[in-house]
C-alpha cells in the first residue's frame, strides 16, 4: 500500500515559474490527492526564487522549492539554467531525502515512497538508492522513477536506473517508447481533480460563448512546439475558410520561438492574426475583449487561470489538443471534464474514442482535422453526444482511481524488492 510518507521530485510544480507543461499539473494534483488521502507529502520542485523555500499549502502537502539560489540567477522559468540545477539536485537532494525522511522512517518501522519525475531526476534516483544502501535503510524505501515524455532519454544510463528504481510511466504509449530502450515499465495513469467533474463555471462559460458570436470557434492551448501539431490546426482553419466556413481559432501558446512559425503559417494561408490586448486577470475583461475581435486567428499572450481555461474549453465548439506526440493528454481529459469537446491525436490519449467521446486525428494533415470539424459544426447532435460521453469518461480518470492503481503497483514493487 502507499506509505504514509511520500516525496515527489519534479523540476515543475505549482508556481508560475515552474508551471511549464502537463508535468506541473500532474505533480501538483498528485500531491493534493495524496495529501487529501491522509499522506504526508513533500513536493520538491524548482520553484519561484522569490517565494518561501518551505510552504505548507493543501492539507498534508509541504512545498520545498529547491535550488532557489540558482533560480535567482535564472529568472525565466524552472528550466532556465537547467544544467546547474540538475547538478545541484544530484548533489544535495539524495542526502536530504535519506537523512531527513528515510532514516527517521526506518527507525519508526515505516516506509517512504519517493517518486522521481523525468530525466532530470534519473541520477537523483540512482544516488538515493546508493546512499540508502550505504546507510542500511534501503528496505524502508519504495523508489519509483516516472516517465511523462521521451525528453532526455538518451542522457539516462538505463541499466543503472532500472537497478535502482522501479520505472513507471503514464500510458501504454510511453511504455512502448521505454521498450525501445529495453526498459519494461509499469503503467500508472494520471488523474484529474474530482472538483473538475462539476464542469466549468456557468457564468464564465456563458459570457465567453456570447463573446464568440455565431462563428464556429476552436481553442488551442499549449507550448509552441512542433509536437503539438500547431500547423495542422492552422491549416484546418484555412481549409474551412476556403470551403466557406468562417471558423476562428483562439490561440494561447507560450513564448517559444516556434510561435513565429505558427503565426507565420496563418498569414501564409491568408488568415489574419490579431493579438488580444489583454494583460490582466479579470475574466470579465477577457470576455469583453474577445467579443471585439473578428480575425480568424486570435493570439492570446496573457496567463489564463484554470477557471478561465476550463470555461474557454466548455464554451468553444472544440478544443484542439491534437498533438502528434502526446504521452498522456491531460488537457483532453480536462476538456471533457469541463464540458467541452476534445480533439485529440492518436498516441497516449487512450481514453479518447473517435466520434464517441472525442474527435481523434490519425495524421497531421490539416484536411483531416478540417473534415472532422466540419462534420461537428454541421451536426449539433454529434456535439451534444461528444460532450455528454466525454464528461462520463472523465469520471473514470479521477485521482482517486489513479491512487488505487498506484497502490496496487506499489504492492507489486515492494513484493519484488523483498525477493531480490
Amino acid at each position: 500500500m502507499i506509505p504514509r510518507h511520500v516525496a515527489l521530485l519534479s523540476f515543475e510544480g505549482p508556481d508560475r515559474y515552474a508551471s511549464i507543461g502537463g508535468l506541473a499539473t500532474r505533480v501538483t494534483q498528485l500531491a493534493r490527492a495524496l495529501g487529501a488521502a491522509g499522506h504526508d507529502v513533500e513536493l520538491f520542485f524548482v520553484g519561484d526564487p522569490q517565494a518561501a523555500a518551505i510552504e505548507e499549502t493543501d492539507p498534508g502537502v509541504t512545498l520545498r522549492r529547491w535550488s532557489q539560489w540558482i533560480s535567482t540567477q535564472h529568472p525565466r522559468n524552472a528550466y532556465d539554467g537547467e544544467p546547474a540545477k540538475i547538478h545541484d539536485w544530484e548533489v544535495s537532494l539524495p542526502p536530504w531525502i535519506v537523512d531527513e525522511l528515510l532514516v527517521p522512517a526506518n527507525a519508526a518501522g515505516e516506509r517512504v515512497l519517493v517518486i522521481c519525475e523525468e530525466w532530470q531526476t534519473a541520477n537523483v534516483a540512482i544516488a538515493i538508492d546508493r546512499l540508502a544502501r550505504e546507510r542500511c535503510v534501503r528496505g524502508a524505501l519504495t523508489l519509483m522513477w516516472n516517465a511523462n515524455n521521451t525528453y532526455g532519454f538518451e542522457k539516462i544510463h538505463w541499466p543503472t536506473l532500472t537497478r535502482a528504481a522501479a520505472v513507471t510511466c503514464v500510458s501504454k504509449y510511453m511504455k512502448f517508447e521505454l521498450g525501445v530502450w529495453g526498459v519494461n515499465a509499469l503503467v500508472i495513469p494520471n488523474g484529474i481533480d474530482e472538483a473538475l467533474l462539476a464542469g466549468a463555471d456557468r457564468e464564465q462559460t456563458a459570457a465567453l460563448r456570447a463573446a464568440f458570436g455565431t462563428k464556429p470557434t476552436c481553442v488551442k492551448v499549449g507550448r509552441f512546439d512542433p509536437d503539438k501539431n500547431w500547423l495542422q490546426a492552422i491549416d484546418a482553419i484555412a481549409e474551412l475558410h476556403a470551403a466557406g466556413t468562417p471558423a476562428r481559432l483562439i490561440v494561447r501558446g507560450g513564448k517559444e520561438p516556434y510561435g513565429d512559425v505558427v503565426l507565420g503559417r496563418a498569414r501564409e494561408r491568408h488568415l489574419a492574426v490579431e493579438r488580444l490586448a489583454y494583460e490582466g486577470s479579470d475574466w470579465h475583461e477577457f470576455a469583453r475583449l474577445l467579443g471585439t475581435v473578428d480575425a480568424p486567428v486570435v493570439h492570446v499572450r496573457a496567463f489564463l487561470d484554470e477557471a478561465t481555461l476550463y470555461a474557454l474549453y466548455a464554451a468553444a465548439d472544440a478544443t484542439l489538443a491534437n498533438s502528434g506526440k502526446e504521452p498522456f493528454g491531460l488537457v483532453g481529459l480536462e476538456v471533457m471534464a469541463s464540458g467541452g469537446i476534445a480533439v485529440c491525436g492518436a498516441t497516449g490519449e487512450e481514453y479518447a474514442e473517435p466520434f464517441v467521446n472525442a474527435i481523434v486525428c490519425d495524421t497531421s494533415d490539416g484536411r483531416e482535422l478540417a473534415t472532422y470539424l466540419k462534420a461537428l459544426f454541421d451536426d449539433p447532435t454529434l456535439g451534444a453526444e461528444l460532450r455528454a460521453n466525454g464528461a462520463e469518461t472523465a469520471r473514470r480518470y479521477t485521482w482517486d482511481n489513479a491512487l488505487t492503481a498506484l497502490d496496487r503497483k506499489i504492492a507489486y514493487v515492494d513484493a519484488r524488492s523483498a525477493l531480490a
